[in-house]
C-alpha cells in the first residue's frame, strides 16, 4: 500500500519526490475534512498529482529504453595471406656437380677376364638448365611432379692401375631428372624431398701421352633422391637451394680403336648434385586464410 511521503519515482536518472503534493491532501482527505470551502481545491489537487504521477510513469520505461547500452558488435577478422604452392611452375637452375667413376677392364682383344680394378677419379664440374613441374597443396602439404634436363661440363681422369701408362677419363656433358616431390609448407617457405629417375650421357677415353686413342660413350639411366628449400619472395616468383645424389650403377662400355674394339670396361657411377633455382608459377600465390 501507498503511504504519504513513500513515493518516489525517477525520470532520466533523476529521482523526484511527490508527497509534498499528494501526501498533505489525501491525509487530509482521510480524516474527513469537514472545510467546504477548500475541499474543492484540495480534490484539484489530488487529482492534478495523480495524474502527473500517471503520465511520468508511463513515460520512463520510454525513456530508459532509450538510453540502453549500444550492442557490442565484434570487428571482423582480417584475412592472414598465405601463399600457395599449388599450380604449373617453370624455372631455371645452375650449381655444380661431381662425379664418382670407378673403371674395371673385364675383356680386352675379344680375351674376357675377371674385373680389374684400374682405379677411380672424380669427376667434377659446372651444371645448368631449366625445370618445369606441376604441383597441387593441401593444407601444409605439397605434392609435385617435375622434369629436368642439365647440360654439365663434369671432367676427370686417372692413370690406370693395370694398363700404365694408359690415362682414363670420363666426361659427363647432360644428365636429366624425372622426380616426384613431397614437401611441407611454412606460408612462403616450402621443404621438400624427391625421388624418380635419372639419366646421364657420358665419353670415356683412354689417352697415351695426352692424345686419345680409344673411346666410348653411353646414355645411362638410374635412380635420383634429393631435398631441397624453396623461398617465395615476390609475386609467383620463388628461390631454391636443392641437394641431389644420382645412384647411376654399374655398365659395361666398349671401347674402340678406329672401329675396332680393344676392350671392355665396367665403370660405376654416382653423381652429387648442387644448385641454385628460381621457379615462375602460374597462377595466383596468395590465398585468404580466415
Amino acid at each position: 500500500m501507498w503511504l504519504p511521503g513513500d513515493t518516489t519515482f525517477g525520470f532520466n536518472g533523476v529521482s523526484r519526490n511527490i508527497s509534498w503534493v499528494v501526501g498533505p491532501l489525501l491525509f487530509r482527505v482521510l480524516e474527513g475534512n469537514n472545510d467546504k470551502r477548500n475541499w474543492g481545491i484540495d480534490m484539484k489537487k489530488v487529482l492534478l498529482a495523480s495524474a502527473a504521477l500517471f503520465v511520468v510513469s508511463a513515460l520512463a520505461p520510454a525513456s530508459a529504453a532509450d538510453l540502453a547500452a549500444r550492442p557490442y558488435t565484434k570487428a571482423p577478422v582480417a584475412p592472414i595471406a598465405m601463399y600457395n604452392w599449388s599450380g604449373f611452375y617453370i624455372g631455371l637452375n645452375g650449381g655444380g656437380a661431381s662425379s664418382r667413376n670407378c673403371w674395371d677392364v673385364n675383356n680386352i682383344f675379344g680375351v674376357p677376364g675377371p674385373d680389374t680394378a684400374e682405379g677411380c677419379h672424380n669427376a667434377t664440374g659446372a651444371v645448368a638448365g631449366g625445370q618445369v613441374g606441376y604441383r597441387w597443396q593441401s593444407t601444409n602439404w605439397v605434392f609435385g611432379l617435375e622434369a629436368q634436363g642439365d647440360w654439365a661440363n663434369l671432367k676427370g681422369s686417372n692413370t690406370s692401375l693395370f694398363l700404365a701408362p694408359v690415362v682414363n677419363q670420363s666426361k659427363i656433358d647432360a644428365l636429366g631428372l624425372f622426380t616426384g616431390q613431397v614437401g611441407y609448407a611454412w606460408n612462403n617457405v616450402l621443404w621438400y624431398v624427391k625421388g624418380g629417375a635419372a639419366v646421364t650421357h657420358a665419353k670415356y677415353s683412354g689417352l697415351l701421352g695426352g692424345v686419345e686413342f680409344d673411346t666410348a660413350s653411353e646414355t645411362r639411366w638410374g635412380a635420383a633422391v634429393g631435398t631441397g628449400i624453396e623461398f617465395g619472395f615476390a609475386p609467383n616468383w620463388s628461390v631454391a637451394i636443392e641437394y641431389d645424389h644420382l645412384f647411376m650403377g654399374k655398365r659395361n662400355n666398349s671401347f674402340t680403336i678406329v672401329g675396332v674394339n680393344d676392350r671392355i670396361d665396367r665403370i660405376k657411377q654416382d653423381v652429387d648434385m648442387g644448385t641454385v633455382r628460381v621457379n615462375y608459377t602460374f597462377g595466383g600465390p596468395v590465398v585468404a586464410k580466415y
